[in-house]
């Protein structure tokens, strides 16, 4: 069987599929928002507030002290900078906490990737059901004998929605994505600003 003739063939079967395959990538993306908003919010601290208390700890001489206030803590910064407190000297704490901070990425970045490829695949997608109608419309004048019919409007309608349609579940998870990149780079930043501290008064106390 020749590629258009089997294109054509495929293009039978109409775009419908097409907007049920946009509306899953759009609750998978919805889903994803929500679990990395959960992750994000759930994870959050006053950063000012727990670098004074650990690191005035830490002055003080009260290491278990610095410690139990980093595990009440529920960010990832608190549990890079623990991991560097639990270890034995300056380099096995950089080493300790660069591991966490490894760890803390790919728990912030989780699912990320699919999120991109919905909101970079998600326009083709739609573009697939535009040239469906499209196919489907042609088909359509031909069988009309090149007269105009409701139910060739209604193809070209359908196909023009597609890519409407497209755009709109990429467009939203371009942004989510972005808006979690940002987030997750400003959360391992503030996690290496308080671990350098950590390091800094380990180096001192050595």
């Amino acid at each position: 069987m020749k590629i258009d003739k089997a294109f054509s063939h495929f293009a039978s079967f109409g775009a419908g599929w097409v907007f049920w395959l946009l509306v899953a990538l759009s609750v998978v993306a919805l889903a994803i928002a929500v679990d990395r908003l959960v992750c994000l919010f759930a994870s959050r601290d006053d950063m000012a507030v727990l670098e004074h208390d650990v690191l005035a700890a830490l002055r003080d001489g009260a290491l278990e002290k610095a410690k139990s206030r980093l595990r009440e803590s529920p960010s990832f910064e608190a549990k890079v900078a623990l991991a560097g407190l639990s270890a034995r000297g300056a380099p096995a704490a950089e080493e300790k906490m660069a591991s966490a901070t490894k760890v803390s990425k790919l728990t912030l970045e989780k699912n990320l990737s699919a999120l991109a490829t919905i909101g970079a695949n998600a326009p083709f997608v739609g573009l697939l059901g535009t040239v469906i109608g499209i196919v489907g419309a042609f088909r359509e004048l031909e069988a009309a004998q090149g007269r105009v019919t409701a139910h060739l409007m209604s193809e070209i309608g359908e196909a023009l929605v597609a890519t409407a349609v497209g755009l709109l579940v990429a467009l939203p998870a371009v942004a989510f994505y972005n808006g979690f990149r940002r987030a997750v780079s400003a959360r391992l930043s503030r996690a290496d600003a308080l671990g350098h501290e950590i390091l800094a008064h380990l180096k001192a106390e050595g």
